[in-house]
């Protein structure tokens, strides 16, 4: 049975006009589906009772199912384990405003910021030496209605929790990063076909949602395309092609001028700057020779770069080049971001959430490795004494 989570509200009203029924149904629908966020037809009260049975015998209302939730006691981010419908799982984490803050946003704005990074795939192919997902190798894609569920099951698990505290608040989440397992521009239609739901139908605004991509070179064209308004990152991590080859393979196809051309391509359509994530490994990308070539390419194209501490991945057990990789120390770290900053580069140091639960970037693969000294029962995640409060 065709499970209608994923439609969007031109499709749902074209599914209800093939049904019989009047296109506006398909608009009740979208609004039951996205801003309601049910799981039930009978929950659809102003959709009459013999469209409801029609619906129920026709087409699924099919969540993804929260099957584990590890919550870090260092800054209240929470990682979800889903269980999809073939019993493949993914991982998305949930980062209070205090653990990813923005230099683009106001202390108030931040304040109230709940951040949701989100799943593509059940696995990756491209192998990035750094990355845990990449150890898993490569599953399938997730489908529309998967990648938007991870924030209707979250939003719904937020709302429970306040329920059974008593509290008033009316937290959900206002900002969605396509950072979690897989590459999003290897699912490209069912990653855009979610930010356009999430923009209609969840109410994330366009400018709140960040796709992250390794550097599908052709892929960053067809979204500069798009017309989609969500803003692009880019995995950079080197400017020599031999460094970044070793990190990253996929730059065996997309060398590092093809993806800067791409990039430049992105901004004279779109004049959004990109943002340039760089995970600092130590000896490999934090010399005097990558601090002028990151000058270099900020003076030639505009564009943030978002420094990363690396957190380790030893406990997929990787082997190889992956295994000997190292974070920069700390002083040498702070030396670096200041002479970009010296150089005028617009730099954003990215904290590390969720490093005590396997949470923070490039740590995300599923499993029962997953500790369970972290793990609460879910309605005491978030809320507990003296945790941040989710406003």
């Amino acid at each position: 049975m065709q499970n209608i989570f994923g439609l969007t509200q031109s499709e749902l009203r074209q599914f209800v006009v093939e049904m019989g029924e009047e296109p506006y149904r398909g608009n009740q629908l979208f609004h039951w589906l996205y801003h309601q966020g049910v799981s039930s037809y009978d929950e659809m009260v102003n959709i009459g009772k013999s469209l409801r049975e029609k619906l129920e015998a026709t087409v699924g209302l099919r969540h993804c199912k929260i099957v584990s939730s590890q919550y870090s006691s260092s800054d209240g981010t929470t990682k979800f384990l889903f269980q999809l419908h073939d019993s493949a799982c993914i991982e998305s984490v949930l980062i209070p405003s205090q653990s990813f803050e923005s230099e683009d946003e106001s202390p108030v704005t931040q304040r109230k910021r709940l951040t949701l990074c989100i799943s593509t795939q059940v696995g990756c192919a491209l192998d990035c030496q750094f990355c845990a997902t990449g150890t898993m190798g490569f599953k399938r894609n997730l489908t529309t209605g998967e990648i938007v569920d991870q924030v209707l099951m979250i939003n719904q698990f937020i709302r429970e929790q306040h329920n059974a505290t008593g509290t008033s608040s009316t937290s959900r989440i206002t900002n969605v990063v396509f950072m979690g397992m897989g590459e999003p521009l290897l699912n490209f239609d069912n990653v855009l076909k979610s930010v356009e739901i999430f923009t209609t139908g969840i109410e994330v605004a366009a400018r709140h949602i960040t796709i992250s991509t390794a550097g599908i070179a052709e892929n960053i064209i067809r979204f500069a395309d798009s017309g989609c308004r969500a803003k692009l990152a880019i995995s950079l991590h080197s400017l020599n092609n031999s460094i970044r080859e070793r990190l990253m393979p996929i730059t065996k196809k997309y060398s590092v001028e093809k993806l800067l051309e791409s990039a430049a391509y992105y901004y004279s359509k779109t004049k959004e700057r990109i943002t340039f994530e760089y995970i600092l490994f130590d000896g490999v990308n934090d010399t005097e020779n990558d601090i002028r070539q990151l000058t270099q390419l900020a003076r030639r194209l505009p564009c943030k770069v978002n420094i990363i501490p690396f957190h380790s991945i030893t406990f997929t057990g990787i082997t190889g080049y992956g295994a000997s990789l190292r974070p920069t120390p700390a002083p040498r770290m702070e030396t670096f971001i200041e002479r970009l900053r010296e150089a005028y580069v617009s730099v954003f140091v990215r904290s590390s959430a969720g490093d005590d639960i396997q949470a923070a970037c490039g740590q995300l693969a599923f499993g029962e490795r997953l500790s369970r000294q972290h793990r609460l029962p879910p309605r005491q995640l978030l809320f507990q004494e003296k945790t941040p409060t989710l406003l």
